[in-house]
């Protein structure tokens, strides 16, 4: 007998003071978020800088409460994806995978596993694609697959990205509508959107569409939102030496000051739930700046989080792979789709 699930994936975050040095090896230890010319060389390098950045981040990590908020915030939304696909006739179970920190994505196919499910759709909380981000999870399903004759016999549909689904949009669309008709003169605020940054090369040499997607992405949402607003797309959370995509957003700020700009408004269009770069880098630390070079009204759209029209769209995703005897599935498909199937 056959039996849907859905698998939401995110990239995981250090619950405890404990957990940040661990987390941060996961993360560094990734080939395909870190990418050495020596390969061997990954774990040494993974201890070395886990270890250099680990006192940095838990300062990060206390200024936010201590830990991570990622994988409550996650579970909420499998809950709320779960309730509305219920209500709609999808009687399936959906689980929650992280690919740095627990639950683990290795464990949580275990647990998929044992649940007798035959067919799998996986959702990666990431709407634009990366190598780094959706890409690395889905390598690692590739291998889990690959390595189990039993996960082998699980069809798994991928979705491979989505900054372009229509409640999604509007979703993000009425959220900077609300923010800025908060200030004082609405119409001369400027708009930041402020996206996760990857190496310039994993665009120019290795192909990745994330910063495609990302500036189609902004330009369906500023269309939706319909204000004469200026706007600028900047990227953040660079890591190391290398060039990252551009330009950063700790750049931006200071040259909108010089400009003149006096209401800021950051939108942080890579992140559908709240972490440590919401609530600490940007509400903190970019902040910070913005007060320094006279900016004195700085707002930031809060994250989607359970936002009732965001979940929405996440069950009009997964929908079509969860057909039921007299139910039509919706128009929309994601636009990469045509690429996300793992084959058992």
């Amino acid at each position: 007998m056959s039996k849907s699930g859905v698998l939401l994936l995110n990239l995981g975050g250090p619950e405890t003071q404990a957990d940040v040095q661990p987390f941060l090896y996961n993360l560094f230890a990734d080939p395909e978020l870190i990418r050495l010319p020596f390969p061997f060389l990954q774990g040494a390098f993974a201890w070395a800088i886990s270890a250099l950045r680990a006192e940095k981040s838990r300062r990060n990590y206390a200024a936010i409460g201590g830990g991570s908020p990622l994988r409550r915030i996650t579970a909420e939304q499998a809950r709320e994806l779960q309730a509305h696909l219920v209500a709609e006739g999808y009687d399936v179970p959906v689980y929650v995978a992280m690919r740095y920190w627990h639950p683990l994505l290795e464990s949580v196919v275990q647990q998929i596993k044992s649940d007798g499910i035959t067919r799998l759709v996986v959702l990666p909380l990431y709407p634009q694609y990366s190598i780094s981000t959706t890409g690395s999870s889905f390598k690692l399903l590739d291998r889990l697959w690959a390595e189990d004759p039993e996960l082998a016999r699980i069809e798994c549909c991928r979705i491979s990205s989505w900054y372009d689904q229509p409640q999604y949009v509007q979703a993000m669309a009425g959220a900077i509508r609300e923010q800025l008709d908060r200030f004082a003169d609405p119409e001369r605020v400027h708009v930041l959107f402020s996206a996760h940054g990857i190496p310039e090369s994993y665009v120019t040499q290795a192909g990745d569409p994330y910063q495609q997607e990302m500036e189609a992405c902004v330009r369906l949402i500023w269309q939706q939102v319909k204000r004469p607003n200026d706007h600028t797309l900047s990227y953040q959370s660079r890591v190391g030496s290398v060039r990252w995509l551009q330009p950063y957003t700790e750049r931006v700020i200071p040259e909108l000051g010089a400009r003149g700009v006096k209401q800021l408004l950051v939108v942080p269009i890579s992140f559908v739930s709240e972490h440590i770069e919401t609530l600490q880098e940007i509400d903190i630390e970019y902040r910070e700046l913005a007060h320094q070079v006279g900016i004195a009204d700085f707002r930031r759209v809060p994250a989607l989080n359970a936002d009732p029209l965001f979940i929405a769209g996440l069950a009009a995703l997964v929908r079509p792979y969860l057909l039921t005897a007299g139910l039509a599935a919706p128009a929309f498909v994601p636009a990469a789709v045509a690429h996300s199937v793992l084959e058992p």
